[in-house]
């Protein structure tokens, strides 16, 4: 993991979760990269060495960014409602608990793009397609979403002006 890459990471989420989602003030959660995010050096040292210090800089930066905090821990309910978004350190962290909670309904966004780009969760489901068996409501969250979040960027836009 690198500095520059991850306050550029949070750089763009802050960004687009105030232009496309219309948050003020979004509140990012970082996990760690390690188990237990390291415990303080024990488990690995990338939480002390790049991810403290980048969190340490979006604040200065005016992001309210936090943790590093334990993946294991972080994605429970009780947790998730104190933050807008988390920032996981690889593809399987993050995803393998938001399929678990949402995979017939959940919506993959892409940030950073100067256009919206929303797809299914769920994958390409190349193995069943043409046979009618895909689940349509991924689809219909992810056209939905894509919709909402086109209006409010008109409406960011238009009060920016």
């Amino acid at each position: 993991i690198q500095f520059e890459s991850l306050l550029s990471t949070l750089k763009i989420m802050q960004h687009d979760l105030q232009v496309r989602f219309g948050i003020s003030k979004p509140r990012i959660a970082v996990t760690g990269l390690n188990p237990h995010a390291g415990e303080d050096g024990h488990l690995g040292r990338e939480e002390l060495e790049v991810i403290i210090p980048v969190i340490e800089a979006a604040k200065r930066e005016g992001i309210l960014a936090s943790g590093p905090y334990p993946a294991d821990t972080l994605f429970h309910a009780d947790r998730l409602h104190s933050f807008d978004a988390v920032l996981a350190m690889y593809h399987d962290q993050g995803l393998a608990p938001f399929k678990f909670a949402s995979f017939t309904e959940g919506v993959n966004v892409t940030l950073g793009l100067s256009y919206i780009r929303t797809s299914v969760d769920h994958g390409t489901a190349l193995d069943i397609a043409g046979q009618s068996k895909a689940d349509w409501r991924s689809m219909f969250a992810a056209l939905r979403l894509a919709r909402e979040l086109a209006l409010t960027k008109l409406n960011h836009d238009a009060s920016s002006s």
